[in-house]
């Protein structure tokens, strides 16, 4: 697919999917590994319920898996098995406060192979199990608009939850 560039009448034709040269090329290079690292970051919101492994993130970018974590990392503030694994929690947040859904069958559907491992990381990232978020949810969620629903139960990862303060007596 091409475009007319801007520019006026000297303007060239560019592929939409390329990026033009904006410079120096590590300025080049960094636009071109930043698309990847947002296809990268597309592919896994959209197929969060697949099986996905940084391995295969990476060879779908021709990079190494670690040049992935550690630039996926530096860009969106967490690795990318991090960010897959809190999609794959809001997601089954929201099918658990559905209510129609077993714990064990929500985690089976958002992509986790294993129950232990899903539970764990429902409870670092919500802080509480996820049975009892499913019972706790459909009494709080009553009424309320999904999309206020969504922003308001929306995980807070450790690093992003304010410092509490510790008053000793």
């Amino acid at each position: 697919m091409t475009a007319l560039a801007p520019g006026g009448p000297w303007a060239m034709w560019v592929r939409r999917d390329t990026i033009p040269d904006v410079g120096t090329p590590a300025e080049t290079q960094r636009l071109r590994d930043l698309a990847q690292l947002r296809r990268v970051r597309d592919r896994i919101d959209r197929d969060y319920a697949q099986p996905l492994d940084v391995e295969a993130l990476a060879r779908g970018v021709h990079m190494s898996a670690g040049h992935l974590s550690r630039q996926f990392k530096a860009a969106y503030g967490e690795s990318p098995y991090s960010y897959l694994m809190t999609r794959r929690i809001e997601r089954a947040m929201t099918l658990l406060r559905r209510g129609d859904l077993s714990v064990t069958e929500v985690c089976f559907e958002v992509g986790c192979q294993s129950l232990g491992t899903f539970s764990t990381r429902f409870a670092e990232l919500v802080g509480m199990p996820p049975s009892v978020y499913k019972a706790r949810a459909t009494d709080r969620a009553a009424g309320l608009p999904s999309c206020v629903v969504k922003q308001v139960t929306r995980p807070v990862r450790n690093r992003e939850a304010p410092a509490l303060e510790v008053h000793l007596a």
